[in-house]
């Protein structure tokens, strides 16, 4: 599946409607072990306001990247942090934990998740941190294809969908 379908710049009109976002749709049904292990990552999240759970950068951390008018976004996680939530699931999804891309900044983190979309968008620059990258985590059905963006946000704000906040710190500068 062509990872933009499935990353879009936009707003969640019931969490600010003035506010665009960079959002990410992850199925929790997926074939992709990697994507059902950051799903899996989701459960550490902390709620903030009612229904938006924010994780900690070092259980799940994304990544900006912009190469032309590309914007792509990795979803970064410490390798331990995997490996200890993966214990008490089927060996066939530990066994994939090794076959994960490493994150070429840091050895420690593996990729998870990456996607990327046309956009003159930039995000925000913070604290050393860029703009968060929401990410919509739901259930669908597989022969029904990628769902829309206007679907995931009525399945968000139905309590069908969750949204979780994943901080990007910036990549440290050679």
């Amino acid at each position: 599946m062509d990872g933009s379908a499935r990353m879009w710049i936009s707003e969640i009109p019931s969490l600010d409607p003035d506010t665009r976002e960079v959002i990410l749709d992850l199925d929790q049904t997926s074939g992709d072990p990697a994507e059902r292990m950051a799903c899996m990552l989701l459960t550490r999240g902390h709620e903030g306001e009612a229904g938006v759970f924010y994780l900690l950068p070092e259980d799940l951390s994304a990544r900006y990247e912009r190469t032309g008018n590309r914007l792509s976004v990795s979803l970064l996680a410490r390798r331990d942090v995997l490996a200890q939530d993966l214990a008490s699931h089927p060996a066939a999804l530990r066994a994939h934990l090794d076959r994960l891309p490493r994150d070429p900044l840091d050895d420690g983190r593996v990729v998870l998740v990456r996607r990327e979309t046309v956009t003159d968008f930039a995000p925000a620059e913070r604290d050393g941190f860029q703009q968060p990258v929401l990410l919509i985590d739901h259930s669908v059905e597989h022969g029904d294809g990628p769902v829309a963006l206007p679907e995931l946000v009525s399945l968000f704000e139905r309590q069908e969908a969750g949204v979780v906040v994943v901080a990007a710190p910036m990549a440290a500068q050679d």
